[in-house]
């Protein structure tokens, strides 16, 4: 009985919060679209910024490491059974250059 008097407790108590502490987001003249639209277009600049030095150069270390490190475990198996692998490395190579070049492109493309 005294776990449904605490839980009940609890529950009324959350009951009176939500009541009592409402918050409400209200546009300027109700026009909630403008205020996306006006906030979008003053955080897009930061964004961009911080995709173009910071995302798309950390995204092209993690390829060029994984790159290198699949063509050599390539060249190695290539020595070991005679045969050499081309799909990785080229998959790798593949994504390397799009990281590599998206940021020239890729803006037009959202709409930046």
């Amino acid at each position: 009985m005294k776990k449904h008097k605490k839980l009940l407790g609890a529950v009324i108590a959350l009951v009176l919060c939500v009541g009592l502490f409402p918050t409400f987001a209200l546009a300027a003249g109700g026009d909630v679209a403008g205020v996306v639209g006006q906030a979008w277009t003053s955080a897009s600049a930061q964004i961009k910024t911080v995709v173009n030095s910071v995302v798309f150069p950390a995204l092209d270390t993690i390829l060029a490491i994984a790159f290198f490190a699949k063509l050599g475990m390539a060249y190695f198996d290539y020595r070991k059974h005679g045969q050499f692998e081309w799909t990785g490395p080229v998959i790798l190579f593949a994504c390397l250059v799009f990281t590599l070049t998206a940021p020239t492109y890729i803006w037009t493309i959202i709409g930046i």
